[in-house]
């Protein structure tokens, strides 16, 4: 099996060619591509036998590249899409996985890929529907799926206090000071959450505006940010980020 990865995360990608190859260790994985231009150029000259496509990648919603070339290659979601999502997909047959991606629900898509590819119906499905479905939804992101232990929840956006980094993983922090790993970048979250409410205020972290709790004037250039919930870390606002941070306080 021929198989080529749309993941803008490096690790992401990496960690899912490794199930893959850990669950056959025949699948090829022909090219991990990490945005919408090089996805459409490569797809313009090459096929495969089956697409794992992020939702949200560096330069855009995913569904640019249906617009700009003709998939009929089956196709699963990597996504941490709320559930008015997750029924758009089931409606258009279109399997999906829950980021962190787990290797038992990676298994599965592969039997669910086999089974429609013996009935000769794997290209069936009605993408543009999906599109339709989808692209109507608020860009913004409204919830975060995540994993602890064997449970899956759905924090939504709203109930995040910050997110941070810690140990180069990234995780967010909700209002009752629950913590939990997710599979994105900083880069990227900033790119798919709202900046109304969130801003980030130097390398490791991204706040919500209501979790802010005090702040302090250290210099006419330095603010000290206290959250609640309290974190580890001094947070400091980076030098850089202070004329836009203060624009962001008074929006």
């Amino acid at each position: 099996m021929n198989v080529l990865i749309i993941e803008d995360e490096k690790i992401a990608a990496n960690n899912l060619e490794k199930m893959l190859l850990q669950i056959d260790g025949n699948i090829n994985v022909q090219n991990k591509i990490d945005s919408i231009e090089e996805s459409v150029k490569w797809l313009n000259n090459n096929t495969v036998d089956l697409i794992f496509l992020d939702i949200h990648l560096a330069d855009g919603l995913c569904f640019k590249i249906f617009e700009q070339t003709k998939i009929k290659t089956p196709i699963v979601f990597t996504t941490a899409y709320d559930q008015y999502a997750i029924k758009a997909f089931k409606v258009n047959s279109i399997d999906y996985l829950l980021k962190p991606i787990e290797i038992k629900e990676l298994e599965k898509s592969l039997e669910k890929f086999n089974e429609l590819n013996r009935a000769q119906n794997a290209s069936s499905i009605d993408y543009a529907s999906l599109i339709d479905i989808l692209s109507k939804k608020n860009n913004y992101q409204e919830r975060f799926i995540v994993r602890y232990a064997q449970k899956i929840k759905s924090i939504k956006t709203d109930d995040i206090a910050y997110f941070y980094v810690n140990n180069e993983n990234v995780f967010l922090c909700t209002k009752g000071n629950n913590n939990y790993s997710i599979d994105y970048s900083l880069e990227k979250l900033e790119n798919i959450i709202n900046p109304k409410n969130f801003f980030r205020v130097n390398r490791q972290f991204i706040v919500n505006i209501s979790s802010i709790e005090n702040m302090y004037s250290l210099s006419k250039s330095r603010i000290k940010i206290e959250l609640k919930p309290k974190s580890d870390n001094e947070i400091i606002v980076s030098y850089n980020r202070m004329s836009d941070f203060r624009k962001w306080l008074n929006n």
